[in-house]
């Protein structure tokens, strides 16, 4: 994964970022903007997304650091939209996008083309975000 995301920076000037913690510099998981690889309705787009372990949930670092990706895409790289998405079921995440300012309309709902029909997180909500 670090190798594929070195390849889209060194692609596109921007990708996922490692986030450690202030406090004592443990790696965290990561934050950041990619280009989607899949074909979708909203696609091409630039995606805001982070993951982080399961440890460090709730507490919101995944918000602190995704306003500040947000921040860069907008100012530094001059985007005009970002997009999120996830499983209906992921709440946390949700909330995430919710409090960035993401607005969710599920006519953009779809069902993500790399899991096969039937698999349990293949429906997945699209949340956007303009500049």
């Amino acid at each position: 994964m670090a190798d594929q995301i070195e390849a889209h920076f060194r692609k596109r000037g921007f990708g996922l970022c490692a986030v450690e913690l202030r406090t004592n510099g443990s790696f965290l998981g990561f934050i950041g903007l990619s280009v989607p690889s899949f074909d979708a309705p909203f696609t091409p787009c630039v995606e805001v997304g982070w993951r982080l372990a399961t440890d460090c949930w709730g507490q919101g670092l995944a918000t602190e650091g995704a306003r500040e990706i947000v921040h860069h895409g907008f100012t530094a790289l001059g985007l005009d939209e970002l997009v999120s998405f996830t499983v209906p079921a992921n709440a946390r995440s949700r909330r995430v996008m919710e409090k960035l300012g993401m607005t969710h309309d599920p006519a953009d709902d779809f069902d993500h083309p790399r899991l096969t029909a039937g698999h349990p997180l293949r429906r997945h909500v699209l949340y956007r975000l303009n500049r």
